[in-house]
Formats: structure tokens, sequence, C-alpha cells
């Protein structure tokens, strides 16, 4: 894939993490998706971001992803990170090269 994020930078700086897509909300909370293994890029550093309503909520932690694994990610998913603690999924911002030698990535907002 032309300017991905790459493979070797991945396997020696990122992090293993199990993201749980999110599936709608039942009258017992909300469902989640079949767990997927995903290596990505973790920040983990506060920052303001706004959610999908346009509120401005603190992101905890943010990880940059392959944009080939982008729709295990929609908001409200629920990710596992190494430390054991589950975020959610705030917002996530497609940042696509596409030809161009830059590395295209899908930017996740954790709470």
């Amino acid at each position: 894939m032309p300017g991905t994020i790459p493979g070797a930078l991945l396997r020696r700086m990122g992090w293993d993490i199990t993201v749980e897509p999110y599936a709608g909300a039942s009258a017992h909370g909300p469902l989640y998706g079949a767990p997927v293994a995903v290596r990505a890029l973790m920040d983990a550093a506060r920052r303001r971001v706004r959610d999908t309503e346009g509120d401005e909520v603190v992101s905890e932690t943010t990880l940059r992803v392959r944009l080939d694994v982008a729709q295990h990610f929609p908001t409200g998913s629920r990710v596992t990170l190494p430390d054991g603690s589950t975020p959610t999924v705030i917002t996530t911002s497609r940042h696509d090269g596409r030809q161009m030698p830059v590395p295209s990535h899908l930017e996740v907002s954790l709470t």
C-alpha cells in the first residue's frame, strides 16, 4: 500500500492493541463486534478534540493505525491497550496522502 505507515516502524515502535468495533446500543448497554488485533503507534498524551457532536472533550491517548484497518474503529468502539485499560473511540481522522510518499494513516482519539 503506497504511502502507508512502514511495517518496520510498526514492528519496532508499535503496540499490539485489541479493538471491539461498536455495533450499536441495546437495552443493556453498547453492543460490540468480535475483537480484532491491530498494531498501532500510541501517543499517551492529553489533548483536546471535538467529538461527533462538536463538543470539546479531552483525549487521553491517540493511536495511529494503517488505513486498511479503519473499518474497525467506528466512534464508540472499545479498545484494549497494553496496560489493560479499555478506553473508547471519541473520533477518528483519516490522513490519506494517496500516491504521495507520506505516511497515510488513521488517527484515533481515545477517552
